[in-house]
């Protein structure tokens, strides 16, 4: 192995502890200011033996815009909001609210009736309701003795 003999390590040494050091420091601050956007719409689920019961969060939303549907155990809630209005010579300060194109699925814990599927739309929240269906509720079975 060839060993030039005007490199010297120990003199490199300080130079490449300084340059770790920062390489750390950048990568530790890094996550700090990069966060995945949240999914939206934003959603509560419970269900009972009745159904599920879905609550969606679609301030500024219209609701004829928004559509629902439900294959097998999905539900598929699709929509748009659309962009505030603003003044022509207006400059924007902070703009924080999304608008545009969206599309959330959500597997069921089971499968629902889809012809019965009710919603509402009430102060920017979206109500589902989804019933269970007959195939999949629980059935009690009689336990013969003999």
């Amino acid at each position: 192995m060839y060993r030039d003999p005007f490199f010297n390590t120990r003199a490199q040494a300080p130079e490449m502890e300084r340059l770790r050091q920062e390489m750390n420091r950048l990568f530790t601050n890094f996550p700090s200011y990069v966060r995945p956007a949240p999914a939206y719409p934003a959603l509560n689920a419970w269900t009972s033996e009745e159904g599920v019961i879905i609550t969606a969060e679609l301030p500024g939303c219209n609701p004829d815009a928004i559509e629902l549907a439900v294959v097998g155990d999905t539900l598929t809630i699709t929509g748009a909001r659309e962009p505030e209005e603003v003044a022509e010579n207006a400059t924007y300060h902070r703009r924080e609210r999304g608008c545009g194109k969206f599309q959330r699925s959500l597997q069921l814990p089971f499968e629902v009736e889809a012809g019965k599927v009710e919603a509402t739309f009430d102060k920017g929240v979206l109500h589902i309701s989804l019933p269970r269906a007959e195939a999949s509720k629980p059935k009690k079975i009689a336990i013969k003795i003999g």
